[in-house]
């Protein structure tokens, strides 16, 4: 298994372009299935999770051809419906791939998704959601098949807001009989970039990016090209390394508006920052315990609370930390005190931080994506050298991680 080498301490400086948003290109990649003609989709982040929808689409039948950032995608020829068993297990957002499969072909068959575990995650939202656009469920032991003749446009409530709910919802709806309403609907910029990729097609969706969206359904989608926007998440842990190691840097090809309550959250803290239209500087900051509760967008994003933990580490005073979108994502702090945090967890979804201490490199398995990009900056700050094992988890949101390192100047090496 591979694994991160990084010697602790270190100052950076120089520059790093963020890449395309995981979160918006998975789910455009899901949407090319709606459509008649190929499409093209540029920037697009050269990661695992990435790899793993593609290998998907592959084996549905879909022609998918791509080089460096730019992927062509031509889903005339897929001939079946049902999703490989591993490659699911691998990959949370191979559910995005049943809104548009019961769409077009009026099937789907899947076990259930896998990805990072930091809670409960049922699907029962997506049960209850297609159900209501007209698809039956045969719920089986190993697997979850619906089927429907024609899939009928209707109001849906969300009873709790959920991204991923939302934009399969969005997707299944394009290609229903009459209007679709989706109430209390997540707002992320993610989901405005896949409402604008499709509209692009010949969607008719409003009130992308609001609690209220609309689908009128078509009979027809094409393709096109769609450039995908930069990722807030990279961006959000990219400004966290600066701080937590002191250093001037700046981050590039991002969009700050996408970031503006944990920028604010950040200077509260006392960071010092550069922020322009495109760009973030991250200066030299005197950290102070500032405490966050995590909230859908445009909250404090749960993604980025792992980075935010360890930055408290290093701050003046006590943090509260409260998770309150996942249970059980707060269990990567064991790993910080092993390394020489106070962390003191009150129930699953709180933490109290007590800071600054000094953290040490230890040996450590990265949990899950973002708190394994946690221990990579811990290990920044550390004395001595911190090896982080299962970096699968973190190279399936961030692309090219240790050579944009390197030229920032951090000592990180990947071992096979």
């Amino acid at each position: 298994m591979a694994q991160y080498i990084i010697e602790g301490e270190q100052e950076l400086s120089g520059e790093i372009k963020v890449a395309g948003a995981k979160n918006a290109a998975l789910k455009i990649l899901a949407a090319a299935i709606l459509l008649d003609d190929k499409c093209t989709i540029t920037n697009v982040p050269q990661i695992e999770d990435i790899n793993r929808m593609i290998e998907l689409l592959q084996d549905l039948g879909a022609n998918v051809s791509f080089s460096g950032s730019t992927i062509e995608i031509d889903t005339k020829e897929i001939n079946k419906t049902t999703l490989d068993t591993d490659l699911t297990h691998r990959l949370r957002s191979s559910i995005m791939l049943a809104g548009p499969l019961l769409a077009r072909f009026g099937k789907i068959t899947m076990v259930h998704p896998g990805g990072c575990i930091i809670g409960q995650r049922p699907i029962d939202f997506y049960i209850s959601g297609f159900t209501a656009l007209g698809a039956k469920l045969k719920d089986e032991k190993e697997s979850y098949s619906f089927k429907t003749d024609k899939l009928i446009g209707t109001k849906i409530i969300l009873p709790r807001i959920s991204v991923t709910v939302t934009e399969s919802l969005m997707m299944a709806a394009c290609k229903a009989q009459g209007t679709t309403t989706i109430i209390n609907a997540a707002m992320e910029p993610e989901i405005k970039a896949l409402a604008n990729f499709l509209n692009s097609c010949g969607a008719k969706i409003t009130g992308a990016g609001t609690p209220e969206m609309t689908i009128e359904g078509v009979e027809s989608l094409t393709g096109g090209t769609y450039n995908i926007i930069p990722d807030r998440l990279e961006t959000g842990s990219f400004v966290v390394m600066g701080l937590i190691t002191g250093s001037e840097i700046k981050i590039t090809n991002c969009n700050p508006n996408h970031l503006q309550t944990e920028l604010l959250m950040l200077e509260k803290a006392g960071a010092k920052l550069e922020i322009g239209k495109d760009y973030i500087i991250t200066k030299k900051s005197k950290i102070k315990a500032t405490s966050i509760t995590t909230h859908e967008y445009p909250g404090f994003a749960t993604d980025l609370q792992p980075l935010f933990t360890v930055l408290m580490t290093q701050a003046e005073g006590q943090t509260l930390i409260h998770e309150a979108v996942y249970e059980g994502r707060l269990f990567y702090t064991d790993k910080l005190n092993i390394m020489g945090a106070n962390i003191t967890m009150c129930d699953p979804h709180r933490v109290i931080v007590n800071g600054p201490t000094r953290l040490y490199g230890r040996t450590l398995e990265g949990p899950d994506l973002r708190a394994g990009m946690a221990l990579v900056l811990a290990g920044l700050v550390a004395e001595g050298q911190t090896i982080i094992g299962n970096v699968y988890q973190i190279e399936r949101g961030y692309e090219n991680l240790t050579e944009r390192l390197t030229k920032l100047g951090v000592k990180i090496t990947r071992q096979d």
